[in-house]
């Protein structure tokens, strides 16, 4: 059986245990959870427009998007901030030029289904949609105020490697620090 058609029929198989949903990203684009069933795994970056601390990790986000985009990861940065305009959005990811898809989620679909709380934080799952890792990117932030020039730990990088290795990620949840991500006051 050809690549193509297994990931078709793996796409079918486990169309019904990764998330729902149909999300537009800046660009118009519309994706959805079967995406995740194409690739080896999909990192998503939980980020909002006003955070300092994840807007200096935009470069190193998009490093990662092209050193494992061959590899058969696909990747996503998602608004995680319910409250901030559509066209905020759009802006910003011009602005800061990112090189994949930031996904608009304003019912917070992803932020729940991954139990993301800071940004920026990554979240790797797996085809079928098992989180496989929650996290920093790296420790170049330590902690507010504490932080060095250049990461000594890629965090998320040694995730990757080892979930496209067929292992476990160890660890699998590491603290992010950033800032907080508000959440969608559902009783309006």
């Amino acid at each position: 059986m050809d690549e193509m058609l297994l990931r078709s029929v793996l796409a079918l198989f486990f169309a019904a245990a990764v998330p729902q949903f149909t999300l537009r990203d800046t660009r118009g684009g519309a994706h959805t959870g079967a995406e995740w069933a194409q690739a080896k795994a999909a990192v998503v970056f939980f980020v909002t427009i006003d955070c300092p601390i994840g807007n200096s990790y935009v470069p190193e986000m998009n490093r990662i998007r092209d050193a494992y985009a061959s590899r058969g990861v696909a990747v996503w940065a998602v608004q995680a901030d319910p409250h901030i305009a559509e066209a905020a959005v759009v802006k910003y990811a011009e602005n800061f030029h990112y090189g994949f898809p930031l996904l608009l989620d304003p019912g917070q679909i992803l932020v729940k289904y991954a139990g993301a709380t800071i940004t920026p934080q990554a979240a790797i799952f797996s085809p079928d949609g098992k989180l496989q890792y929650l996290g920093r990117i790296d420790n170049r932030v330590e902690d507010f105020g504490q932080s060095r020039p250049k990461a000594t730990v890629p965090d998320l990088r040694n995730a990757l490697d080892a979930v496209l290795a067929g292992r476990a990620p160890s660890p699998d949840r590491t603290k992010s620090v950033g800032c907080s991500i508000p959440l969608r006051d559902y009783r309006r």
